[in-house]
């Protein structure tokens, strides 16, 4: 069986709930309550290049670190948090066997050779390291394998799995765990550190354990009733507690829970943490924290509000926090908001008990033009089109988001089709929606199919065929009409990420046409 450690991180992630100010004898006691508990490896703060205060956790020298260590810690391995950029490598001293054993490395996609470097030479001081790269989910595979061969060169002690954001679902983790399992140095331990963003950490650390133990010994990182930023960690005396049961360990829970009681409930009391909706949009959207923070302070936006608003930020800035970007949203979402009340009320009743058709300007409308008719014959449809003027049919309905489609727009070629625009759009329209209701519901911008098909969705509507939504293929017209033509790269993740948002829509639908997103 591979050697499963713990280690509490409460007094270095916990530290961002009450700015580390523990008090000197509280963290003395915490520290002696988790050492007498059993826990392998006690996380005592960060290194910081900062002034020393005894009574927070973040530690200029080891040697001010060694002042809330008990004389006897038995099999305890001590350990301490450091980012290459925020502390001073020249002021590590050499290890010496009585302080810290084990330094946490942590770094962003954007900075790995400096954290590696940080890494090397406190490694070469003598203390175990173990690189934690920040937001592991925002990796593609190809770029978890190139890590994990860097980390392999300098082979240190331990690398973690960081699910920094908390967006991590089960079939994500066990896509990481087997990549980086499959290569990473079989002597390397593997830790795995979650956040709570969904609810998903004990079970999560749970499938980790009952999975993916084959050989090699893992750390699993955890905090004394979850304290950590919100909305927290995994629950130290909740995974303990499961590898008493069914991994033949042998902690004290007791002692954890004394340690609670005593001193991180009483925070808790004034300061709380836990599960709430807006984080777990953030992790939803895989970004960083403070885009919901931030959002929460406005004050006057409803859940519903935050959750349009994060689903518009696009992947560059998801990973540092943009406050300047972040504002140019809101007040952009501030601007589009409307009372759509009535339009929808109407539209409801036109698509009331009826078959739907949705035309999308691929060229399969134009090849497949008879068996559309034909359908249209037979079902007698309420027909939408998505964003443009489809060429030989009439539709009930032109439903437009793109303010470049709209603004080409002639009353006199719709027939007697109605508009219907989005609020984001200028012009005259038989039926303004509100844009914010509709958006959120494809992960690679905006989309007027997508965007349609959820209108579609909200008004209850029945089954919906779908024409001329072809999908892209490199190198190929993907418009029935050549002026149509959008000259961002699109290909295979586009196609799928537009077949998973049209099947998240609640909806019944059919392909009347070839489509790449069937």
């Amino acid at each position: 069986m591979p050697n499963i450690r713990l280690l509490d991180c409460t007094l270095r992630d916990g530290g961002y709930i009450n700015d580390w100010d523990f008090g000197f004898e509280p963290v003395r006691d915490i520290v002696d309550s988790l050492v007498r508990a059993n826990v392998e490896i006690v996380e005592v703060g960060f290194l910081r290049n900062v002034d020393y205060d005894p009574d927070r956790t973040r530690w200029n020298t080891i040697k001010e670190l060694k002042s809330v260590l008990p004389a006897d810690r038995g099999n305890t391995m001590i350990s301490a948090m450091a980012l290459h950029n925020f502390y001073d490598i020249d002021k590590l001293e050499p290890w010496d066997g009585t302080g810290v054993d084990l330094i946490r490395v942590t770094f962003h996609d954007y900075d790995i050779e400096e954290g590696l470097e940080f890494c090397r030479k406190a490694q070469e001081k003598g203390y175990k390291i173990s690189c934690n790269p920040i937001n592991i989910m925002g990796y593609s595979d190809q770029g978890v394998l190139w890590l994990v061969e860097q980390v392999n060169k300098l082979h240190p002690y331990a690398f973690s799995i960081v699910d920094t954001f908390g967006s991590m679902r089960g079939p994500d983790l066990d896509r990481i765990v087997s990549l980086v399992d499959n290569n990473l140095a079989k002597d390397i331990v593997l830790g795995l550190h979650l956040h709570e963003n969904m609810a998903l950490s004990f079970s999560l650390a749970q499938r980790f354990l009952d999975r993916h133990l084959v050989g090699r010994d893992v750390i699993v990182d955890a905090s004394l009733q979850g304290m950590g930023r919100t909305p927290g960690n995994l629950c130290i005396e909740l995974i303990a507690d499961h590898l008493n049961l069914f991994f033949d360990k042998h902690y004290d829970i007791d002692r954890m829970l004394d340690a609670i009681q005593d001193h991180i409930q009483p925070i808790r009391e004034k300061e709380p943490w836990g599960y709430s909706p807006p984080y777990f949009l953030s992790a939803r959207y895989n970004l960083h924290r403070n885009y919901a923070e931030h959002y929460l302070d406005k004050g006057d936006l409803s859940n519903r509000d935050i959750n349009h608003l994060l689903s518009r930020i696009v992947p560059e800035k998801k990973t540092a926090f943009d406050p300047a970007y972040a504002d140019e949203l809101y007040a952009a979402y501030k601007d589009h908001r409307i009372d759509d009340s009535a339009a929808r009320a109407e539209l409801k009743k036109a698509v009331a008990g009826r078959p739907v058709l949705c035309l999308a300007p691929g060229p399969n409308l134009d090849s497949h033009r008879d068996e559309i008719a034909a359908f249209i014959q037979e079902n007698k449809p309420v027909v939408f089109s998505a964003n443009f003027v489809p060429a030989g049919f009439a539709p009930d309905f032109y439903f437009f988001s793109s303010g470049k489609r709209f603004e080409k727009l002639h009353e006199d070629s719709l027939a007697a089709g109605r508009v219907i625009a989005t609020s984001n759009l200028e012009g005259d329209a038989h039926y303004h929606l509100d844009y914010n209701s509709l958006a959120g519901a494809f992960d690679m911008g905006s989309n007027s199919l997508i965007l349609l098909l959820r209108l579609l969705s909200q008004l209850g509507a029945g089954p919906v065929a779908l024409a001329g939504a072809d999908g892209y293929e490199p190198g190929q017209s993907n418009y029935c009409d050549p002026r149509m033509k959008n000259h961002t790269p699109r290909g295979s993740d586009y196609n799928a990420a537009m077949a998973r948002a049209i099947a998240s829509q609640g909806l019944e639908v059919c392909f009347l046409t070839p489509s790449h997103y069937e």
